[in-house]
């Protein structure tokens, strides 16, 4: 964020407190985020096919423990919100591929924060 943390619960030297309007932006920003992306399984998902376009059952595979009605159900929800595409191949029988957006980019600096705070977490956590 622009102005620092979100709510600057921190304050230091390098952020000026922000106002309670630009709070609220921030919150506002953070629900629709949430919403969009909320779950275990919508950025696993997104992980797995910014690694390569795949078939259904081959992201069942690379998101170990989700079941194929909850796989379609975040399918279509990250279609929806432009984050995925579906392409349909008229094959015998039909082929269908999921393939990360261009869009789907956008996440990319999210994603490696979060990556990079979920290993300090579990490291913070079992102290490995």
């Amino acid at each position: 964020m622009e102005s620092g943390y979100l709510c600057n619960m921190t304050e230091t030297k390098e952020t000026a407190p922000i106002s309670k309007a630009e709070c609220s932006g921030n919150l506002r920003n953070v629900i629709d985020a949430l919403y969009v992306l909320n779950g275990k399984w919508k950025l696993p998902i997104v992980l797995s096919l910014v690694q390569a376009p795949k078939r259904f059952n081959e992201i069942m595979k690379d998101v170990a423990g989700i079941s194929p009605k909850i796989l379609a159900q975040e399918l279509k929800h990250l279609e929806q919100n432009e984050l995925v595409v579906r392409k349909v191949f008229a094959t015998t029988p039909v082929s269908i591929i999921y393939e990360a957006s261009p869009y789907s980019e956008t996440l990319k600096d999210v994603l490696r924060t979060l990556s990079e705070w979920g290993a300090g977490h579990r490291k913070k956590i079992t102290g490995h």
